[in-house]
């Protein structure tokens, strides 16, 4: 079957192994020092490796591949397979799969995929759903009201920071993007209902993060996806800033033409300014 597949370029990889704990399904062994796709059925296509490498060595192509099957996945993790390989170890070899794949839950799902783990990180697993009923109707941030209580969340994917979600999240096609700095959510008391419902969401903090990297992802979301528009959130005070010129900067790059909401929100939760910058407004 034709599907996305994790590839990994032997050149650029020097062996370094962060790939490995950030892949769930522990589809990725260090194999005579290199990263190695262990079998096909066990890689889900989500990417969820992708922003660990630093190397770029990572990508997600679409090719002929076994199905992905989840009661492998679990077998394998039994196993305790998921510690990553010594140099001496060869690579697993790919076996057809002993059952159909499972099918998978659509995007509109009410509980995002799970599927059984052993090491690395379980907030790096990416999933999707529909979110939890309506929300209040937005009321001014900053402007002395309290968001209604229980309010439902907006957000239908994890994960939502940059560095961990991959441009070919299922999430991102077609999506509303919104990059926000990651203090806005605590300065804006509805964010959810004012700028979260209805998108797919990345938060970033220009100032403690490599900004390079933030283009170089952005650019990768922004040509793999037919994304209709941009909405970057950030706070009022300079370092800020940088996230608004990592867009731009990612949007040229990817040659995109995609506009840009620009809103810029005071340290006490009030919008301060709001414009569009269109597709020649230079980084």
């Amino acid at each position: 079957m034709i599907r996305e597949v994790v590839q990994i370029d032997e050149e650029k990889c020097d062996g370094c192994g962060l790939c490995v704990p950030s892949c769930q399904e522990g589809a990725i062994r260090i194999v005579n020092g290199k990263a190695r796709l262990v079998a096909d059925r066990l890689c889900d296509g989500m990417g969820a490796c992708l922003g660990h490498c630093p190397k770029g060595a990572i990508t997600i192509e679409q090719r002929d591949a076994d199905a992905f099957d989840e009661q492998a996945v679990a077998v394998h993790l039994k196993a305790g397979a998921h510690t990553p390989a010594t140099a001496t170890q060869p690579a697993a070899p790919a076996r057809p799969a002993a059952h159909a794949a499972p099918s998978r839950p659509p995007a509109t799902a009410a509980v995002p995929r799970t599927a059984a783990h052993a090491g690395g990180c379980p907030g790096s697993r990416s999933a999707q759903w529909t979110a939890g009923g309506a929300v209040a109707p937005a009321t001014a941030c900053g402007g002395g009201e309290t968001a209604s209580a229980g309010a439902p969340s907006a957000l239908t994917h994890w994960p939502v920071q940059l560095h961990l979600l991959s441009p070919q999240a299922p999430a991102l096609r077609g999506a509303r993007l919104l990059v926000s700095a990651d203090c806005v959510p605590v300065a804006c008391a509805d964010f959810h209902a004012r700028f979260l419902r209805g998108r797919a969401v990345v938060i970033a903090c220009p100032k403690l993060d490599d900004t390079t990297a933030y283009v170089e992802k952005l650019a990768a979301m922004i040509a793999a996806n037919d994304l209709p528009e941009i909405t970057v959130v950030r706070m009022e005070v300079p370092c800020c800033a940088g996230i608004l010129r990592a867009v731009l900067q990612a949007r040229q790059l990817a040659r995109s033409a995609v506009p840009v909401r620009d809103v810029v929100m005071g340290i006490r939760g009030q919008v301060i300014d709001e414009r569009t910058l269109t597709g020649d407004t230079a980084p």
